[in-house]
């Protein structure tokens, strides 16, 4: 099936573009530099991650959004295990890593994605509802997608 002419509804909503970075604090200082900010935190807590189908409870990374118009930019710093941000970071440096989907329902979506071949990297669920996955970027030009779905009711970004 031709990726392009199906209607993709998992890939309609565009939430925000994740960018892996050294410093979390000092990419914070550049981006606000530019007029971009301020950064918040989501204070949401994932739980039951998996990467590549395996318990992956000792990945961490620190993150950032700031809303840039109608979506927004997250900043991914890695911190502890060998995560998906780490290894873009260990094999591309810096950089935009990921465009992520806002989801309704993430484990159809998720179904959906994997219908059309795609393949989960990274999982898991977020405490109070909702989840995220990560997907392999092969048929999207080495771009990797992320849906995620947030709890009904989220805590106010924490500056």
């Amino acid at each position: 099936m031709d990726i392009l002419k199906t209607a993709w509804l998992p890939l309609s909503n565009l939430d925000h573009v994740g960018v892996v970075v050294r410093d979390l604090d000092r990419a914070i200082e550049y981006y606000e530099s530019l007029g971009i900010g301020p950064f918040w935190s989501m204070k949401l807590t994932a739980v039951e991650k998996k990467m590549y189908g395996k318990p992956a409870d000792n990945l961490r990374n620190k993150s950032r959004k700031a809303q840039l118009g109608p979506i927004q930019i997250e900043l991914v710093q890695p911190v502890e295990g060998e995560s998906l941000a780490k290894m873009f970071l260990d094999s591309n440096g810096e950089g935009i890593n990921h465009l992520c989907f806002r989801s309704d329902d993430i484990e159809r979506d998720t179904s959906m994605m994997v219908e059309q071949g795609f393949k989960v990297t990274y999982s898991g669920k977020i405490a109070g509802g909702g989840g995220f996955a990560f997907f392999d970027s092969d048929k999207l030009g080495g771009v990797i997608v992320e849906l995620a779905q947030y709890p009904p009711v989220q805590p106010p970004p924490v500056k």
